[in-house]
Formats: structure tokens, C-alpha cells, sequence
């Protein structure tokens, strides 16, 4: 049941999206076809993703003037009224975030899938109104098959995932009293922030390798996709409102 519903939802519309740029683009270079679905598939999600950076981004902002409430001393009740109005006046949900990543992941894990599975245009999988490419070349550019593994797709996706994690708005300290040390959740947070950016670039690479050039090149576009919209968002400046 759920696999009929993510075949006919989200699977077979991106794999005939994918038909279709195959055979308007020259030569029917699948690997370009890879890099233009993933970009408009990222221009779908703009949006969504945008508004979930920017919500990190101001709740970032936006720790500094909560470890004040946190550290005023007053009550819980009145802490949880205080941090509402913050969030208020500077139109800040603490929860938009993980929402929207979570209306994002099927779809990613989709485009991910399609490409994971192998491009493979024959069969039942596009619909009657989409020609079977007459010819799809699985050559990127004329220089990588995407159909095996590639050492240089593999490493720039590492790259990517690098610049990806490095560009993402980084959480601000909490205060600390003196003679004390960092919290459980502030040093939890700190280590997770190392691994994304130093460990994980590693597995993104690894992965990439593994299976095919297509799906490394599928995670290279959509982690420069990523990058630029950080450094758009970063260059826009947002001053908390705190009366």
C-alpha cells in the first residue's frame, strides 16, 4: 500500500520528469538532466527550506536574549511567557523548522531513490503522454559515466557536504557560570556540529562512491544549492526585537 502511494506520488512523476529533460536536452546527457531536476526540485522546496533556514537562523540570533529569561531567575511560568513573547515579537516559530524539514524529506528521499535505483527509462514507469527518450547518454559531459563509481564525483560530494555543513547557521553559546562547565545539551550540540561537519562529508563521499556517479552528482548540486542559499540568508541581517 504505502509503496503503491510513494510510487504513483512521488517516485514515477520524478523519474518521467527526468524522461522528459533527457530528451529535450542535446546529446541526452542524463547527467545534466541529474543537475537540472535537482535544482528545480530545490526551486519546488525554496520555499519551505528557506523559511526553515531562516527560522534557524533567527532563533540563533535569538539565544543570546534566551539565556537572559533562562538566567533571570524567575519562574517557569513566567520564563514560558516571556520566551513566548520573544518568539512573538520577532515572529519567530521554534517549530517551523523540523516541519518543514519533515514535509521535505519524502520528497528528497524520492529524487534521492530515483537515482539510487538506477535511470532506467524502459517498462511501465512513464506515463503513456511521455516518449521514451530516443537516446540518453549516461556519459556527464562527455567525461564521467554515472552509471558506475567516480572517485572525483565522490570526493566533490564530500567537498560539498563540507561547505554545506560549514555554512550553516552554527548555534549560539549559552552563558556558563564561572568555575562551571559547559552544559550536557550545549556540549551534546557542539559535538554534534563537529561530526556534520568533519565526519560525516567522509560517509557522504563513501556513500557516493558506493553506488553510483548519479547520485553523487545528485548530492553535489543539492548541497551547492544549499550552500548559496545559506550565504543569501546569512547576508540578511535581522535585529531581535526584546521590548
Amino acid at each position: 500500500m504505502l509503496g503503491n502511494i510513494w510510487n504513483l506520488v512521488l517516485y514515477q512523476p520524478l523519474l518521467n520528469a527526468l524522461a522528459v529533460l533527457v530528451s529535450v536536452i542535446p546529446n541526452g546527457d542524463v547527467g545534466i538532466a541529474v543537475v537540472v531536476l535537482t535544482i528545480i526540485v530545490k526551486l519546488i522546496l525554496l520555499p519551505l527550506s528557506h523559511k526553515s533556514i531562516e527560522s534557524q537562523a533567527r532563533m540563533n540570533i535569538l539565544t543570546p536574549e534566551l539565556n537572559k529569561i533562562k538566567a533571570s531567575g524567575a519562574s517557569k511560568e513566567e520564563q514560558a511567557r516571556l520566551t513566548f513573547d520573544l518568539y512573538k515579537k520577532n515572529k519567530t516559530n521554534p517549530f517551523s523548522g523540523c516541519l518543514l524539514v519533515l514535509i521535505q524529506i519524502p520528497i528528497i528521499f524520492a529524487l534521492y531513490y530515483v537515482f539510487l535505483k538506477g535511470i532506467n527509462f524502459e517498462g511501465s514507469v512513464l506515463y503513456s503522454f511521455i516518449p521514451t527518450p530516443g537516446t540518453h547518454n549516461m556519459v556527464f559531459l562527455g567525461l564521467i559515466d554515472i552509471t558506475s563509481k567516480s572517485a572525483l564525483l565522490a570526493i566533490l560530494a564530500g567537498v560539498s557536504q563540507y561547505l554545506q555543513a560549514h555554512f550553516m547557521p552554527k548555534p549560539a553559546p549559552s552563558p556558563t557560570t564561572p568555575g562551571t562547565g559547559s552544559s550536557f545539551q550545549e556540549s551534546f550540540t557542539k559535538s554534534m556540529s563537529v561530526q556534520m561537519k568533519y565526519i560525516f562529508p567522509f560517509i557522504v563521499a563513501f556513500i557516493a562512491y558506493s553506488i553510483s556517479g548519479a547520485v553523487a552528482l545528485y548530492w553535489i548540486t543539492s548541497n551547492l544549492f544549499m550552500v548559496g542559499q545559506q550565504i543569501y540568508i546569512k547576508k540578511k541581517e535581522f535585529t531581535p526585537v526584546t521590548k
